[in-house]
């Protein structure tokens, strides 16, 4: 009874998951148009926070349980897991155009924090054996600085854009709260798909989760194997739903900019914030997840140049190279 009960729970989740992401894709969408500001920036900035909820809900609690070497694995499991599938199936569904200023500036972010992350994995050692190694707190605070960092760009980014007169509103008459209040009374609709549609997906991913992982219990899967698929998967569920119905709705900016942006909070964000908490110790992750993560995320580079579109072609590079790593991950255990 309890393992139809949890069938029908995953079902739910699922339905939650993929209603949310197509509300969060029109609100997100919507607003970009309503703010005229590029859906990269959206998908950088709001919707890749929404969708990294889960990520930074496990590492944030495996810190205060005192097991924060767990969010390490999370976040580098979850980063593989955006970049190599989600991007690898949004390209299968629908060929991704990404603009330039995208490949020259916001994918390079997305480098930058997972290369950060390798350095600071192996500072202090003098062999490729990491296990054991701390990210200390002084880490979490230089992932925090980049992450600021990352910010102030995206921000200045979208103020190019018109985004700041759009929300400021400042005339010549000097009447900015009436501007204020028509923002928002224009925009209210947008900004409510959203929290609804994060909400959705934070809800149903959980779910999935919990109800996929009692059934793997019940039929005496291993817990290792239970994390590495079931926990990373379903914490990446969000990112991967937003971003393939981005994609078939024509929002490639959006799709792209959903994975690189949940790439860079899950390192920069999440990772930092964990460290500061309490320091992580290095457990169970070794220097090919590490290549992994930072290969995964050049190669995505790489293919961008390519007449600034991933093809369905490389798409399913990507998504080979996803089970590759799966199955060197299974082989391992």
């Amino acid at each position: 009874m309890m393992t139809l009960l949890n069938v029908g729970l995953i079902i739910l989740g699922i339905v939650l998951v993929l209603w949310g992401a197509d509300r969060l894709t029109e609100g997100a969408s919507s607003l970009a148009r309503g703010l005229h500001i590029p859906e990269i920036v959206i998908g950088l900035t709001i919707v890749a926070a929404g969708t990294s909820a889960p990520e930074l809900f496990v590492s944030f609690v495996s810190a205060l349980k005192g097991t924060p070497d767990l969010a390490v694995g999370n976040v580098i499991g979850s980063n593989i897991f955006n970049t190599l599938l989600i991007v690898g199936c949004s390209a299968l569904v629908a060929p991704m155009v990404i603009a330039p200023s995208t490949v020259k500036k916001d994918i390079p972010f997305g480098v930058f924090a997972s290369l950060l992350l390798l350095v600071l994995c192996f500072d202090g050692m003098d062999s490729l054996h990491i296990a054991g190694n701390n990210i200390s707190r002084i880490d979490g605070i230089i992932l925090l600085a980049g992450f600021a960092i990352f910010m102030i760009y995206t921000f200045r980014t979208a103020r190019k854009s018109g985004i700041l007169e759009t929300i400021e509103g400042t005339t010549a008459e000097g009447d900015t709260i009436a501007e204020n209040e028509s923002f928002f009374k224009r925009e209210w609709k947008n900004i409510c798909w959203i929290v609804i549609g994060l909400a959705c997906l934070i809800i149903g991913s959980n779910t999935f989760v919990d109800a996929a992982t009692y059934i793997a219990q019940h039929f005496g899967v291993p817990e290792s194997v239970i994390g590495l698929t079931i926990v990373a998967g379903g914490t990446s569920l969000p990112e991967l739903a937003t971003s393939v119905v981005a994609a078939r709705k024509g929002k490639s900016a959006l799709a792209i900019g959903n994975a690189i942006g949940s790439n860079v909070f899950n390192i920069l964000l999440i990772l930092g914030i964990t460290a500061v908490i309490c320091p992580m110790q290095i457990m169970g992750i070794t220097i090919i997840d590490l290549t992994t993560l930072l290969v995964s995320i050049v190669v995505v580079w790489l293919f961008s140049f390519t007449k600034y579109t991933v093809s369905r072609a490389e798409g399913g590079v990507l998504i080979l190279g996803f089970f590759c790593y799966m199955a060197w991950l299974f082989y391992q255990l």
